[in-house]
């Protein structure tokens, strides 16, 4: 049996970090992508003259505890470590996906708890000739707790008494900083996503969202935030709540403050795709 792949960066495709917790019981992980053991974009590897090469779906990992596979060889097994941050086995499971075809997507599921943090997920994939390939992803997505700050109609300018919501928020981020002492996450960086509800012209909201964040990651920077602060608005493309065009709905007029190595998986409807600015 021969093992395959060299220790690489970060991918930038979906996350690298390791997961904090205790920050808040409202805090949640998210996984991040951080491949080990094989070259950027999936594994590689000289193996009867042709290159092995591995790509890992991982977008449904913690929502669906499923993983989608694809080598560009015929295909062998699949081996799936789950833990969580302090090492406890949450699924440990092996699937043979033997007699399929090269590229066909080979999915792997596992059970486990909904509240439940992942830590970290180890895959060793095998094609039918016992090469392997391994991958280790650990997660640092952290969603900051707050308050929502209140803007007046058709204004991005943070008014004096929705500052201490703000404070609130800077002292969470601060506290989830500090779980970094030692800088091994050389790229977080503090996400502000604005969102709006239905009312009005889609294109208007999505200006308008834009600023709202904007002037919330101004602020996070101004009082202090070290690390890189990105914004984005997303106006009515990614609603917590689904209701028809036009609707007052305040639970989606919102932010989100995200602490995170890569840009979040965030994605809106119709196509929209997040084009994360940064502030100076």
């Amino acid at each position: 049996m021969r093992r395959i792949g060299a220790t690489l960066k970060p991918s930038v495709s979906i996350m690298q970090v390791r997961l904090l917790i205790g920050v808040s019981a409202a805090l949640c992980a998210v996984l991040f992508a951080s491949p080990a053991n094989a070259k950027k974009g999936g594994g590689r590897a000289v193996s009867r003259g042709s290159v092995f090469r591995v790509d890992v779906d991982k977008s449904h990992a913690l929502d669906d505890h499923k993983l989608v596979i694809r080598m560009s060889r015929p295909p062998g097994k699949v081996q799936l470590t789950v833990k969580t941050e302090e090492g406890a086995v949450i699924a440990d499971i092996q699937e043979d996906f033997s007699g399929r075809s090269p590229g066909a997507p080979l999915t792997v599921k596992w059970d486990q708890e909904k509240d439940q943090p992942v830590g970290s997920i180890l895959l060793r994939m095998y094609d039918r000739d016992e090469h392997y390939i391994d991958q280790e992803y650990t997660a640092w997505y952290v969603p900051i707790p707050h308050e929502e700050v209140n803007f007046r109609t058709d204004s991005s300018d943070i008014d004096a008494s929705e500052v201490p919501k703000l404070d609130a928020a800077f002292a969470k981020v601060q506290e989830v900083l500090l779980k970094d002492k030692a800088r091994e996450h050389k790229s977080l960086t503090l996400y502000v996503a604005g969102h709006t509800d239905t009312v009005g012209d889609a294109g208007y909201n999505l200006k308008l969202s834009r600023a709202r964040a904007q002037s919330l990651a101004r602020w996070f920077r101004q009082r202090g935030v070290r690390i890189p602060v990105a914004f984005e608005g997303f106006g009515e493309t990614a609603l917590k709540v689904q209701t028809p065009d036009q609707t007052d709905e305040p639970r989606n007029r919102r932010a989100d403050y995200i602490i995170a190595d890569d840009a979040p998986p965030m994605k809106g409807v119709g196509g929209f795709k997040p084009g994360w600015k940064r502030i100076n």
